[in-house]
């Protein structure tokens, strides 16, 4: 399975970080305003890591159709 996209909602998002840490394929980065970054939406295996971490309820992971 793959995403369709990941939606990070900015005024939610307190750049803590969480999400590119604990993502396995590296989907996120961070930029020097440690404002998150999704760079590889192409690696994303939809494992809902990144969405189950987050405190602030900032992402949504879209899921493809099948």
């Amino acid at each position: 399975m793959k995403a369709k996209n990941i939606v990070i909602n900015t005024k939610r998002c307190k750049r803590c970080g969480l999400c590119v840490t604990i993502c396995p394929k590296y989907v996120y980065s961070q930029n020097a305003a440690d404002e998150v970054l999704i760079d590889h939406l192409d690696q994303c295996i939809v494992c809902m890591m990144c969405q189950n971490v987050c405190p602030d309820f900032a992402i949504e992971v879209e899921k493809e159709n099948e």
